[in-house]
């Protein structure tokens, strides 16, 4: 008889329980809503119909899901059925096979919750009487088999409320925590912590990049493979994966080594500037379906205190060099003469206008010796490099020049000496071009050595320019080599300009450059005016070519002029 085949009543059987059976159907009743496990319900519920029809072998049978729907029944409660163990699928007519008897329903038989096997009784077949009790019983564990049910989900809704509620603690203490620090390395530990706290971890890793920055690590019992070789697999994911829906690469490889079961990405828009790993929990732990929800949550927190934590180290280096910036450009300033000395029959004029804050130009007028035989060192130089280490050597080329000036009455000697010292004394990327220039204004009589700079400019009375080219390397770039020192003389009119390249490769819009024949042409047209007016008109017709183009170099210019 297959369970749809068994009735619900029959015309040999009473309609009617005697009074036993009765009583023994409430205490089986009362016994049954007296539990809310269901594991214990099903138990008490087949020990007592094995008990009552003396049978040794029968087992439960539970519906999953919604009765009317689902298909798939397992066995729950098993006694005597080897070879239908708990977990096992039940199927009627295999059950028979293996000396089910009777099979009824629990419930609704249309419908039913599950089902009742029994094997043969000892007593021999089943009274009437018998089968209406199990049909009564059984409706009756219908309705505790409900309402256990309930119990258990309700329970599990239960615990499921109480992790979200603790994850939610947790989400908030670690967000106070990360919103306390402005430390990389102090959020990858809180994160770590909390990973280790939330699920008993005895392995675990948080791994942040900051761009070339040496990566911030929390390692516990684990070690990662270098950003450039896990970026493209971490790229790949969305959110939190078991290693074995990783991508086949370097990570996968070295993570199933480890035996780590959860990765989390930590992802800013689709830049990947980390990742977390986690090991298997301890003792009987697993990582539930909620679980890479929140993990996300704690990722997403994590990557943003990072990127403040970050934003933080990056405004201070900032201010730092923006303090740097400041101190060199004083510096610097300090350089420059405040006035520059004006020989008997001599006008001198310059100006210096850096294009950032700390700019790498530098002039000097010295004097060198005294009384009648008075001589004045005229320098312009463009130093190598911005910044504060540009003001360091243009502060070290003044030193040094004041300290030979005296000793050294050559001035090919003075420029090869200096050069020599700066060479010893600064990195090899550090050097300059520059223009030295010893004029006697009693006669007009100049040398000059022409250190890898631009061709000095001397403008005649008469509208000719004769150019002062190199006559040996850049100061500081070589310890050997000579210098070669020239001459010419200053008549009354003549003046002789001296320049950095930002006054001939300055750019106009079109990226076009002023050019030495602007450049000239500039010179000649304001000969006859004074050393400070011809210096203000250089820098005017500069300014009217670039029509509001950035400066990109600085700007110096220097005019000696006779009377």
């Amino acid at each position: 008889m297959t369970p749809s085949e068994v009735p619900q009543t029959s015309g040999g059987r009473s309609g009617r329980l005697a009074a036993g059976s009765l009583e023994a159907l409430l205490e089986n009743a009362r016994l049954l809503h007296s539990s809310l496990e269901l594991e214990d319900l099903l138990r008490s519920l087949l020990r007592s119909v094995m008990g009552r029809l003396v049978v040794t072998r029968g087992l439960l049978a539970l519906i999953e899901g919604d009765p009317s729907t689902s298909k798939v029944e397992t066995v729950a409660v098993s006694r005597g059925f080897r070879d239908l163990p708990v977990g096992s699928l039940f199927d009627a007519e295999h059950c028979r096979t293996l000396g089910a008897e009777h099979l009824l329903p629990i419930g609704d038989p249309h419908h039913p919750v599950g089902h009742l096997a029994l094997g043969r009784p000892i007593k021999g077949e089943l009274a009437d009487q018998d089968l209406e009790f199990l049909e009564a019983l059984l409706g009756i564990a219908a309705g505790a088999i409900a309402n256990a049910r309930a119990h258990q989900q309700a329970r599990a809704l239960n615990r499921q409320l109480d992790q979200r509620v603790q994850q939610l603690r947790t989400l908030l203490d670690l967000g106070r925590s990360l919103t306390s620090t402005l430390e990389a390395s102090q959020v990858a530990q809180a994160l770590g912590l909390t990973l280790a706290g939330q699920w008993l971890l005895r392995r675990y890793a948080v791994v942040a990049w900051n761009g070339d920055a040496s990566p911030v690590q929390r390692l516990k019992g684990m070690k990662i493979p270098a950003a450039a070789e896990i970026r493209e697999e971490l790229g790949a994911l969305a959110g939190p994966a078991a290693i074995e829906e990783l991508p086949q690469g370097a990570l996968r490889s070295a993570l199933e080594a480890q035996e780590a079961e959860l990765v989390v990405p930590l992802l800013s828009g689709d830049k990947v500037v980390g990742l977390v790993v986690l090991g298997a929990p301890a003792g009987q732990r697993t990582f539930e379906a909620g679980d890479r929800d929140f993990l996300a949550g704690l990722a997403a927190q994590a990557v943003v205190a990072f990127e403040n934590a970050w934003y933080f180290e990056e405004t201070l280096q900032r201010e730092k060099m923006e303090r740097d910036l400041a101190l060199a450009g004083e510096i610097q300033q300090r350089l420059f003469p405040t006035e520059l000395p004006q020989p008997t029959g001599f006008g001198l004029a310059a100006h210096n206008r850096p294009a950032s804050q700390v700019g790498g130009d530098y002039y000097d007028v010295l004097s060198v010796s005294s009384g009648e035989n008075q001589r004045y060192l005229i320098c312009v130089a463009d130093i190598s490099g911005k910044g504060m280490a540009a003001s360091l050597l243009m502060s070290n080329l003044q030193a040094t020049l004041r300290a030979l000036l005296d000793t050294e009455p050559d001035l090919a000697g003075l420029v090869l000496r200096t050069s020599r010292l700066l060479y010893a004394t600064t990195p090899a990327s550090k050097y300059a071009t520059a223009f030295f220039l010893l004029l006697d204004p009693r006669t007009g009589a100049c040398r000059y050595v022409n250190a890898g700079h631009n061709e000095g400019l001397v403008v005649r009375r008469d509208g000719t320019i004769e150019e002062m080219t190199a006559t040996g390397f850049p100061v500081g770039l070589m310890g050997i080599g000579e210098y070669r020192a020239e001459e010419f003389r200053l008549e009354p009119g003549d003046c002789v300009a001296l320049y950095s390249d930002g006054v001939n490769e300055a750019n106009d819009q079109d990226e076009q450059e002023f050019g030495m024949d602007r450049l000239k042409a500039a010179l000649v047209k304001r000969r006859k005016k004074s050393a400070q007016d011809i210096v203000d008109g250089l820098f005017e017709e500069v300014d009217a070519f670039a029509t509001g183009a950035p400066q990109y170099d600085d700007i110096t210019a220097l005019v000696a002029k006779r009377f």
